[in-house]
């Protein structure tokens, strides 16, 4: 197991080497979206491959008997009694990582689920927009787009940000998160995940933005609009959200 967390953090550290420095700086982030799943599907993989070769070995008698000193070997046997305990306890760890990770995403999504049922919809299409009354960054679940319910009441929200949110939930980015969400249970001590995670989500921003942009925005008043909406307001980690483009848009 700890040969294949080996291999498997080799090749995704590879793989995304490649990609900040040769992808990213382009302007494919279609192909730039699929470039960073596959790198974890082919991280996973690439590790399970396995070469054989068969090596025949021709055994001589031995008919020396060995004397075993009693002593000694109750003191190679205590040694690998202590050793043999330190794979369990990082076993343990890894199993309280992964049980904390998990509550984590479990209680986020039910929050989103209890948001979808408790609070009014509107139907826009295949798009449904959840009107919430906490102060919120607009942020989109698959087709449920969330607002603030008074913005919204009150023709507060422009529609670039509309815009914006559409493209997420036409392009189903919340399988990408959905996807790495779980990796990250599983990998949660993993630093290369984590980064990946980020670079997955500036990405979905890069492809919402350029969206909003081919419509007809301005970029520096898109750049503001986002920024406004951005300030003061929270977002769930399950979904696509404004601060994150916010932090594109700055950076770029």
């Amino acid at each position: 197991m700890w040969l294949y967390l080996v291999k498997f953090s080799a090749c995704l550290a590879v793989l995304l080497l490649f990609y900040k420095l040769v992808l990213e700086p382009m302007h494919l982030h279609h192909f730039k979206r699929y470039y960073l799943l596959s790198a974890f599907i082919i991280a996973l993989g690439i590790p399970l491959i396995t070469f054989t070769q068969y090596v025949t070995i021709t055994l001589e008698p031995n008919l020396t008997v060995p004397y075993l000193d009693q002593a000694s070997s109750n003191i190679k046997y205590n040694e690998a009694s202590a050793v043999n305990l330190l794979p369990s306890i990082l076993w343990s760890i890894c199993a309280l990582g992964v049980a904390l990770f998990f509550f984590k995403f479990s209680s986020n999504l039910k929050s989103l689920i209890k948001n979808i049922r408790n609070n009014p919809k509107l139907r826009s299409g295949r798009i449904h927009h959840v009107l919430l009354q906490e102060l919120i960054a607009p942020h989109t679940f698959f087709n449920y787009i969330f607002f603030n319910r008074k913005q919204y009441n009150d023709q507060k929200i422009p529609q670039e940000i509309f815009w914006h949110e559409e493209t997420h939930a036409k392009q189903k980015h919340s399988l990408d998160i959905l996807f790495l969400e779980l990796l990250q249970i599983l990998f949660w001590f993993h630093p290369c995940v984590h980064w990946a995670k980020h670079l997955v989500r500036l990405n979905h921003e890069f492809l919402a933005d350029q969206s909003v942009i081919n419509k007809g925005a301005a970029p520096v008043h898109y750049q503001n609009m986002v920024l406004a909406f951005s300030s003061n307001a929270v977002a769930p980690s399950l979904a696509n959200s404004i601060p994150v483009s916010y932090t594109h848009l700055r950076a770029h």
